[in-house]
Parts: C-alpha cells; sequence; structure tokens
C-alpha cells in the first residue's frame, strides 16, 4: 500500500492492538487525516526539501528516487557543477 502523504510504500504496524499501515518515511498512520490541521507539519514540495539537503544527503535522495547507484551520481553531479 503507497503513502498518501509521500508516496512511499507502508508498512505493517503490529505492535498495536490492531494492525495499522505505518509509513516510515515521514510518520503517517493509516487512518489519520492528511490535512495540515491534524497533523502539526510544514507542506513542503520536493524541490523545497532537496533545496534543505546537503550534497552527500541529496546524492542518497535522488539515487533512492532514481535507482542510479549513489558513486555514478556524485560523480555526475560534481562534473556538471565543474
Amino acid at each position: 500500500m503507497k503513502c498518501p502523504r509521500c508516496g512511499h510504500e507502508m508498512v505493517v504496524d503490529g505492535h498495536r492492538k490492531m494492525d495499522l499501515f505505518m509509513c516510515y518515511e515521514c510518520g503517517y498512520i493509516e487512518g489519520r487525516r492528511i490535512d495540515g490541521t491534524t497533523l502539526n507539519f510544514k507542506r513542503i514540495t520536493n524541490f523545497e526539501y532537496l533545496r534543505s539537503l546537503n550534497f552527500n544527503e541529496a546524492v542518497a535522495y535522488l539515487s533512492a528516487g532514481l535507482g542510479v547507484p549513489e558513486e555514478k551520481l556524485a560523480t555526475w553531479m560534481e562534473s556538471a557543477s565543474a
């Protein structure tokens, strides 16, 4: 099941009385409302999130999304900035 807030794969949390799906990326738990009034978080775009990362974090984030090895992406990004 995909997370309705961030789109990552959700995992079954069996540590409660009832099993619930939970997203480890953004913390969303099945059954909660997604609007910002009940969840105390500021909605940011992927671009804003990417700008807040340092180089190594950005490489890890992009390589996970693109399915490209981190080493290849890092060398490509370094050669493009030079």
